[in-house]
């Protein structure tokens, strides 16, 4: 998989090996000395990434890299690379979301592979953003009846309870039922009522699909 791989590294001739290792299988790659200098050079998000983070830097250290950028909302996942590994900054660093943690010197092998396993696990995040953003939209172009109409079916409500509820007629519910179905681009209840539980309209687990059994 090709992507940008940031290295955070403050010794230049191990920043110069690793990055002269990741062009070579094929990744582009950017380098930084310092936390502050990838913190002012923000990476963007719009491809496949990950970050290679020595843990003892100047200044900020890789964990506090680790926690500022989760503050700022990033989703680039972070391999360790330490020369010096103990068991509490592990600990802390995966439970801090690190995606790998190698210690050096690291063969081409395992690097390669850590990256590839973080590029595939941004991929897949994004892939997964675009979707609910596309759900999303979708659910905002919804007028505002169409949306009291998707509320109560996608928590198993028959048209004839929906008309009763919103005071009009079952042949109109069916109507921005249609719509509804149209404009979410799903072909079946289940389809909505899934991408309802996807977006949070729908709290998975609730009593919705247990009625949309008994409601026929």
């Amino acid at each position: 998989m090709i992507g940008f791989v940031h290295v955070v590294d403050d010794d230049a001739s191990f920043r110069t090996a690793i990055e002269r290792r990741l062009k070579s299988a094929g990744y582009m790659v950017a380098s930084y000395s310092s936390a502050q200098e990838l913190l002012d050079r923000l990476p963007s998000e719009n491809e496949s990434g990950c970050i290679l983070l020595d843990v003892r830097i100047p200044g900020l250290s890789g964990p506090e890299l680790q926690s500022r950028l989760r503050e700022l909302g990033s989703t680039l996942p972070i391999v360790f690379l330490t020369g010096f590994a103990d068991v509490r900054t592990t600990v802390l660093a995966i439970k801090g979301g690190a995606e790998d943690f190698l210690t050096k010197p690291v063969s081409s092998e395992d690097l390669l592979a850590a990256v590839e396993r973080a590029l595939a696990h941004h991929q897949a995040e994004r892939s997964q953003r675009d979707r609910l953003d596309a759900v999303r939209a979708h659910l905002a172009s919804l007028t505002p009846r169409e949306r009291e109409v998707f509320e109560l079916v996608v928590r198993g409500k028959t048209n004839k309870h929906v008309a009763l509820e919103l005071g009009t007629t079952e042949r109109t519910i069916k109507a921005h039922r249609h719509r509804v179905m149209e404009k979410m681009q799903v072909q079946s209840l289940a389809e909505l009522v899934s991408l309802a539980e996807r977006v949070g309209t729908l709290a998975a687990g609730s009593s919705g699909r247990t009625e949309q059994g008994k409601a026929k």
